[in-house]
């Protein structure tokens, strides 16, 4: 190999650049977001860790049921409320403050929903 002297630095400089950002910030992705609830709701329509892992699924079936065959009930209820299937009637009901909400748990995950490409987005 002529061009190890070149080729073996090269390869040190790469490895180093590519995995700074890891050991800059000690593996460590920052503190978790804590969105704020509602004071007056004690439990949303599905427990709450179903909920942070998949509410982009529910709201994707949601929104393909709606659209394709008109249902919006939902078969959930609690206490003396049901609920339908809907982003604006059901969720920001409860969860008013997309700012507050929403957006602190986007920002950190680094995604832009496209919920507000059709639907308002409520007035802070």
């Amino acid at each position: 190999m002529y061009d190890s002297g070149k080729i073996i630095p090269g390869l040190i400089i790469f490895v180093l650049f590519i995995t700074f950002p890891v050991w800059y910030n000690h593996g460590d992705a920052g503190a978790v977001p804590k969105p704020e609830l509602p004071k007056e709701v004690k439990q949303c329509v599905l427990p709450a860790s179903e909920m942070r892992a998949k509410h982009m699924v529910l709201l994707n079936t949601w929104r393909d049921q709606v659209l394709r065959t008109g249902d919006r009930s939902f078969d959930v209820k609690i206490g003396d409320q049901e609920y339908q299937k809907s982003l604006m009637n059901t969720c920001m009901q409860c969860h008013s403050s997309k700012k507050k909400f929403c957006d602190t748990c986007h920002s950190y995950a680094s995604v832009t929903p496209y919920c507000w490409d059709c639907h308002l987005a409520p007035v802070e």
